[in-house]
């Protein structure tokens, strides 16, 4: 007998384990599709539709599955429900899943047609800049994903479908600019978007990012019509805005939940939009009057029409901030419309009388 055959009968041999085979605590639990198939909300069941107010699961245990001795903790900084949480998440995950579109296919490049080279350079102008802040749009989520408790899963496969969405963002307006023998121009400033890199918590970052400027951008791709020079124009828009629209929705309910589980955090929330509003407000570098000339050339059809294109594109920033306040008041901060930058409340409507 060899050495090696002793230490394989001498070793002691570890005992089967099949505890696991007795878990009973949700066993018959079963999960049946609805009218749009077996989406999140038709698993949220039982104990799997129970999302605690509050965790100590530190490990990457899936919400419901019982937990194990000995198991590596991975250290979700978010505990709490309430600093990522969105009513809507799942609701817009299967959305997104569902609506998922080809830059390469779904966009009808062949009605691109020569343009004056104004409105050429105008176009490639704003694809450059949405080619740019979709690169962070894009980024910002995935720094934040490992920071999300695994009890909040779905808040992790929304953010998921975002980076997917602005992936494709990024790529179509790339694509765009150079279709038709423009190319990429100047790029932005980039304070905007180094002040949501900057952001130090989560809500901070939703906040900056999805309501104020997504939500922003948001009004601008609903403008489309006017901006778009052909039909390709017009679909990309058309798509972009439906995609934004979830990411913003999140953002807002986000907004809405952490304001009535955490009421406390409402002045911290006004201190981020205090200093971020600055930034999203007009200046006077020279990238902000390159974006607006480009706005105006589009909107009044060249260059000769720039007088009733800087009308419209200021019509733009008036959509925008008004619909940043709406957002603000489904939000439940409706008296951020008191401290508004200047620069912004300035395009405010009065508000409407209830």
């Amino acid at each position: 007998m060899t050495n090696e055959t002793k230490t394989i009968e001498t070793t002691e041999q570890p005992q089967l384990d099949l505890s696991w085979l007795k878990l009973e605590s949700t066993w018959g639990v079963r999960a049946k599709p609805g009218r749009k198939g077996l989406t999140l909300e038709e698993i949220e069941i039982g104990p799997y539709g129970d999302v605690p107010d509050r965790t100590e699961n530190q490990t990457f245990r899936p919400r419901g599955a019982a937990s194990r001795r000995g198991t590596p903790r991975v250290g979700h900084p978010y505990k709490d429900k309430a600093e990522v949480w969105s009513a809507n998440s799942a609701m817009l995950y299967e959305e997104a899943v569902q609506r998922q579109w080809s830059s390469a296919t779904d966009i009808p490049w062949d009605e691109v047609k020569p343009l004056p080279d104004d409105l050429e350079r105008a176009m490639c102008q704003l694809c450059t800049f949405l080619t740019e802040i979709e690169f962070i749009a894009g980024d910002v989520p995935g720094l934040w994903l490992p920071e999300v408790n695994s009890e909040y899963h779905e808040v992790k496969l929304f953010l998921l479908t975002q980076i997917m969405d602005e992936a494709r963002h990024l790529d179509v307006f790339r694509k765009r600019a150079l279709a038709n023998g423009g190319g990429l121009l100047s790029q932005g400033s980039g304070l905007g978007l180094r002040t949501i890199l900057e952001s130090k918590n989560y809500s901070e970052m939703s906040a900056l990012m999805h309501v104020l400027a997504e939500g922003f951008i948001q009004s601008l791709f609903r403008m489309g019509e006017y901006i778009a020079q052909n039909e390709a124009e017009k679909r990309i828009f058309r798509l972009c805005a439906q995609d934004e629209s979830r990411h913003v929705a999140y953002g807002v309910m986000h907004l809405k939940h952490l304001g009535e589980a955490d009421p406390h955090r409402r002045e911290e929330i006004h201190y981020y939009l205090d200093r971020a509003e600055g930034v999203f407000s007009f200046d006077d570098t020279q990238a902000a009057v390159d974006l607006t000339d480009a706005l105006a050339v589009l909107m009044g059809g060249g260059i000769k029409n720039m007088d009733r294109g800087f009308q419209m594109a200021l019509a733009v920033r008036r959509k925008q901030v008004n619909e940043y306040m709406h957002r603000l008041d489904v939000a439940g901060f409706s008296d951020r419309r008191d401290r508004m930058n200047p620069l912004l409340k300035a395009f405010l409507d009065p508000p409407r009388n209830n």
